[in-house]
């Protein structure tokens, strides 16, 4: 057998192996399928049958038009770019072509080279092998190259699928988070409002517990002005009815007298009237909104004032109430910059719990039983101090009631927290008083002895004591 069939069977091999592995056209692989065993097909025929010299030609012929089918068709592009891979195999094709063509034509020249031409056979041999397995080689590099691009590319893509999912899960993920905050903004806005009309609703509560006080403490100055008016009017007719008698009958002393008492009740009027005035303003500065300005304060006076308006609105509501009232006013502290009509309610809070307290345990207990003097009367009592204290101002509201137990005083100023019946209380004026305090700068604690057990036993010291400490700057 010849060289051509063998080569031919590699070319054809080798074209269809690297279609194949390219994912090349299937219709190409499927020819060259055939042509590969139509080439054994042919081999085996020659071997079998001795047609040599006929099939030689169709061989040659074969093996030309295979590499020009290479070098002109784009589908074999791939086989073109190896040029230095096919030029030993084109070099051996014409070096049998020309031996066989020698052989027929001159065998005697033929016989002259025929050395050279298997020197060449030789060369070109193994110049092919050489260049086979360097382009098996540069084959199997690009074959890697290329999984390598498609692995990247096939990378991208997934991290390109992954991004747009990402992208659309942050986008959806935002839009929750931009309504999520429309709706706590709503909810904030909602609650401000919320707050705010609990705030009033609370301020007209405790203006609510002044009107009964007010009433009474506005009644006494206004008795005064009746009263002195109405010894004004028979003074001024007493004194007319003295104007009008002759000279000679007339008491100019009297006049006098008369005209100078006139002057001292209108001195009095006067006097209570601005009294009954300052009331009526307190009572409109507890009700407007507060606009948080601090203002020089005489804080011994804002107590004093919203203790008895807090002892007179509970007297009006049973005027069998009696307590005991004590202050201890530290003269020293002077005006202090603090906005006084939220002081005021913060004491008005602490005063109106203090006598709730006190009435609370004469209700429960009229008669208890004194652990020193038994058969005493329960005594209800309120007390207020102030004091300075360094660059401090400390305020003490106490009272003899029932007094707080433990876990009370541990929610004690949490909003709506109260231990007042249903109707009787917000559950919102420590909450406020303690937001007020902390305002200013201050705090506000609470002491508390609690016994439970007989009357005798809570007899022996139960009361609370409400603590304000803020800072005289």
């Amino acid at each position: 057998m010849s060289l051509e069939p063998i080569l031919a069977f590699f070319i054809v091999r080798y074209l269809r192996k690297s279609m194949i592995a390219r994912d090349e056209d299937s219709e190409w692989i499927r020819i060259l399928t055939i042509t590969m065993y139509g080439v054994v097909l042919l081999a085996v025929s020659e071997f079998i049958f001795h047609i040599t010299p006929f099939v030689m030609w169709v061989w040659y012929v074969f093996l030309f038009g295979l590499m020009y089918l290479i070098y002109k068709n784009p589908v074999f592009d791939f086989a073109k770019q190896l040029t230095y891979a096919r030029l030993p195999v084109v070099l051996l094709i014409l070096l049998d072509f020309v031996s066989d063509l020698l052989k027929t034509i001159n065998p005697g020249y033929y016989g002259e080279i025929k050395n050279y031409i298997n020197l060449a056979f030789c060369v070109a041999i193994t110049w092919m092998i050489t260049t086979i397995v360097k382009s098996n080689k540069q084959q199997k590099a690009l074959e890697a190259e290329r999984k390598k691009t498609q692995a990247e590319e096939e990378r991208s893509k997934f991290i390109a699928a992954k991004k747009d999912e990402l992208e659309l899960m942050v986008n959806e993920r935002t839009s929750e988070l931009l309504k999520q905050k429309d709706d706590l903004q709503q909810a904030l806005t909602e609650l401000r409002e919320t707050q705010a009309l609990l705030i009033q609703s609370e301020k007209m509560a405790s203006l609510g517990e002044l009107t009964a006080g007010i009433a009474h403490e506005i009644q006494n100055p206004l008795n005064f002005v009746n009263n002195f008016a109405e010894v004004n009017t028979e003074l001024i007719e007493e004194l007319k009815a003295e104007s009008q008698k002759p000279k000679a009958e007339r008491n100019e002393e009297l006049e006098v007298e008369i005209l100078n008492d006139i002057k001292q009740n209108l001195e009095k009027i006067n006097h209570h009237g601005k009294r009954a005035d300052a009331i009526v303003k307190g009572m409109l500065e507890h009700s407007r909104t507060s606009t948080g300005q601090k203002e020089p304060t005489d804080i011994n006076a804002l107590a004093d004032e919203y203790l008895r308006l807090s002892y007179h609105g509970l007297r009006a509501k049973d005027k069998s109430f009696n307590a005991n009232i004590q202050t201890d006013f530290d003269t020293t502290i002077g005006k202090i910059d603090i906005v006084a009509p939220d002081m005021g309610r913060v004491l008005l809070n602490l005063f109106n719990n203090a006598f709730y307290a006190v009435t609370e345990r004469l209700r429960q207990a009229p008669r208890e039983i004194g652990a020193d003097n038994p058969g005493t009367r329960y005594e209800p009592s309120v007390s207020v101090s102030t004091k300075k204290i360094g660059q401090h101002v400390e305020i003490k509201v106490r009272d003899n009631g029932n007094g707080i137990p433990q876990n009370v005083i541990d929610k004690i100023f949490q909003p709506f927290f109260t231990t007042k019946p249903t109707g009787e209380g917000t559950g919102l004026g420590l909450s406020l008083s303690y937001d007020i305090v902390k305002a200013h700068g201050g705090e506000i604690r609470v002491n508390s002895l609690y016994t439970e057990g007989t009357a005798k036993e809570r007899m022996k010291g139960n009361g609370t004591e409400f603590i304000i400490t803020f800072p005289l700057d």
